[in-house]
């Protein structure tokens, strides 16, 4: 059950993080919170993974749901006793993530970002990135640590 309020708490502060977005950003475009480093800028994403393979909306739609469903019958696939809090708490931020950018998609046609790291000159991105990311990593952590059970720990 704390997976899923995890989900929930997540999309919403995706969803409310965008809103502000639109609201605050979309007629100055940018406000430098530090300048030369990090800005909150608005830009509308009709790629994937930034701004890249811009134009396949139903594509991508689809292949996020698709991934979103594979995620679920892998996590039911692995026996309860062998779920560990990096699988679940990666499948959470994970769908969390798609779920914020799948709305987007079909509400808008394009993702919302706004996180703006000029130093190194990487690409705007938005809350729902960053749990899929992050989500990402825990997962393999939960596949790099599950040939040890002394490193699983059940939650």
């Amino acid at each position: 059950m704390i997976y899923f309020i995890i989900t929930v708490l997540l999309t919403a502060a995706d969803q409310i993080t965008k809103h502000l977005a639109v609201s605050y950003l979309t007629d100055i475009g940018s406000i430098p919170l530090i300048q030369n480093v990090f800005h909150l800028t608005y830009v509308e994403n009709r790629g994937i993974a930034f701004g890249l393979f811009s134009g396949g909306r139903i594509v991508f739609i689809a292949v996020s749901v698709i991934l979103l469903a594979a995620l679920t019958i892998i996590m039911y696939k692995t026996p309860k006793i062998q779920r560990t809090v990096w699988q679940k708490g990666g499948t959470a931020l994970i769908f969390a993530g798609a779920i914020g950018n799948i709305a987007d998609r079909i509400r808008l046609g394009y993702v919302i970002d706004f996180f703006d790291f000029r130093l190194i000159n990487f690409p705007v991105f938005n809350v729902a990135d960053i749990a899929v990311c992050v989500g990402a990593a825990m997962i393999l952590i939960h596949f790099l640590l599950s040939g040890s059970d002394e490193n699983v720990k059940e939650v």
